[in-house]
């Protein structure tokens, strides 16, 4: 098995209500990249959440009365707490600086996976623009994917990544966040290993497993590429899911 990852180099910066897919063909053409049936996609978030216009200015955002309060708790800004109370289910964790919640997708994130960085400021101080996730990562993915398969002639898969930290590890990780056309878990129980012994609980985060490598090609900071072509994914693809990956909360040992 080869696994080849290649960041597309000729996406430009996004703007709300850019076309990604026009954007991602065009970059592919520029590339000499002729998709495949089996090829993937990966995608930042945060071009996604660009293209569907979900940056906020903190200047217009009114601070609620629990906003306030985690505000006392945290020290953060409470109109930036706002916006993470609206994108959330539940407050998990608070202490100085820091808030996790449950996002409203379903996982687990701090600041609700609101963030300041690689975000332009289209009028009033840059510092007060922040980037939100997209309302449906599934649903982008799969609008991506069907409008590219249209024109390539193939299937394919398309998954859209986020940098989450992790409870009992230090540092970020790429994870996803939506998906369409690839499997979230892939199933390996009943397979056998080297010695025939038959794997009885093996099941693997093959969407998460690829989202972390293709953001380690992607970069975190001024690298500008945010969209990864790969080939050689191990598992057959099929319809995936989101909700997959998410550990239900009542399989939850720690909460």
């Amino acid at each position: 098995m080869a696994l080849t990852l290649t960041p597309l180099q000729a996406i430009p910066l996004v703007q709300p209500a850019d076309d990604l897919a026009r954007m991602i063909l065009d970059s592919l053409a520029v590339q000499r990249i002729s998709l495949q049936d089996g090829d993937i996609l990966v995608l930042a978030q945060k071009i996604v959440s660009k293209a569907e216009g979900r940056m906020k200015n903190l200047a217009l955002v009114e601070p609620g009365a629990e906003a306030l309060r985690y505000a006392e708790i945290t020290g953060k800004d409470p109109r930036l707490l706002e916006l993470i109370l609206s994108e959330s289910k539940e407050v998990v964790r608070t202490r100085e600086n820091l808030i996790i919640v449950e996002h409203k997708l379903g996982f687990i994130s701090a600041n609700a996976g609101i963030d300041h960085s690689n975000v332009e400021a289209s009028w009033g101080e840059p510092e007060d623009w922040v980037l939100l996730l997209p309302e449906n990562p599934d649903q982008s993915a799969e609008k991506i994917r069907k409008a590219i398969e249209a024109e390539c002639g193939c299937r394919i898969g398309v998954q859209i990544i986020d940098s989450h930290g992790r409870a009992w590890r230090m540092g970020t990780v790429g994870v996803t966040i939506g998906l369409s056309g690839i499997p979230g878990l892939v199933d390996l129980r009943g397979e056998p290993d080297l010695f025939d012994y038959h794997l009885r609980v093996t099941t693997v985060g093959a969407a998460d497993e690829l989202a972390a490598a293709a953001s380690l090609v992607m970069g975190q900071a001024a690298e500008g590429t945010p969209v990864v072509h790969v080939r050689g994914f191990p598992y057959p693809l099929r319809e995936g899911s989101l909700q997959e990956l998410i550990r239900p909360k009542d399989l939850d040992l720690f909460r």
